[in-house]
């Protein structure tokens, strides 16, 4: 059986209008913000070819940062899953500057079981390292690693148990052999005391016949006088 899973790294972020022409862009909570909001003169900058203002430039500079944070995450999901991972997606938002950057992402990790306990083992734990791979593991990183470990203990009660089971019969093989051997030995010793019987009956025999011989056959001697 095969389950699947996602594992995610999500940012979250408060979205608000600077203005009807920004109200996608992302509100980068500044409290140090004074009466230079009300003043008009505002140093800007060109940036991917739009005019940029500070506040807007900093939350660039954030969505710069998140982007290169969650490819980071994935990537390394991925690194560690090798081909029990799938491929990366992710969730973009539209800076200041109109550029898309990622502000969330997973990577898919299939819960395959092996032909064997031992793969399943195997597997699991290559589970785990891919889901906490990343140096920031999110929550669903953290539910992947554990359905993982659960994964990996029920393969080890069940390779004790086969194990178990080969035990017994390899004694019960055991049992058997001896058995056998046991009998064969006392059919071969029953046979060689018959053997010793008959040897001894017929040596009996023998001398028995010698002696009765010697005495049937005795020789008369006659002298002339």
């Amino acid at each position: 059986m095969q389950i699947g899973s996602n594992y995610s790294s999500y940012y979250h972020f408060n979205h608000s209008s600077n203005d009807s022409k920004n109200s996608n862009s992302i509100d980068t909570k500044n409290n140090d913000d004074t009466s230079s909001k009300e003043n008009n003169q505002r140093d800007t900058q060109m940036i991917n070819g739009v005019e940029l203002d500070a506040k807007q430039i900093q939350q660039l500079r954030e969505l710069q940062n998140i982007d290169r944070n969650v490819k980071a995450h994935e990537a390394a999901h991925q690194a560690a899953g090798g081909g029990l991972a799938g491929a990366a997606s992710f969730t973009y938002t539209r800076g200041p500057d109109n550029q898309m950057y990622a502000t969330a992402g997973e990577v898919p990790i299939s819960m395959q079981k092996g032909n064997t306990p031992e793969e399943t083992i195997a597997n699991a734990r290559q589970i785990v390292a891919a889901a906490m791979a990343p140096a920031d593991p999110s929550p669903q990183d953290y539910k992947v690693a554990a359905n993982a470990t659960k994964m990996e203990f029920e393969a080890r009660a069940e390779a004790m148990k086969l194990k178990a089971e080969e035990a017994k019969e390899k004694e019960e093989e055991n049992k058997e052999k001896t058995e056998e051997s046991n009998n064969t030995e006392l059919k071969n010793s029953k046979q060689s005391s018959t053997d010793e019987t008959t040897d001894k009956k017929f040596k009996n025999f023998v001398a028995k016949t010698y002696q009765q011989n010697s005495q049937n056959n005795y020789i008369n001697f006659s002298i002339a006088s």
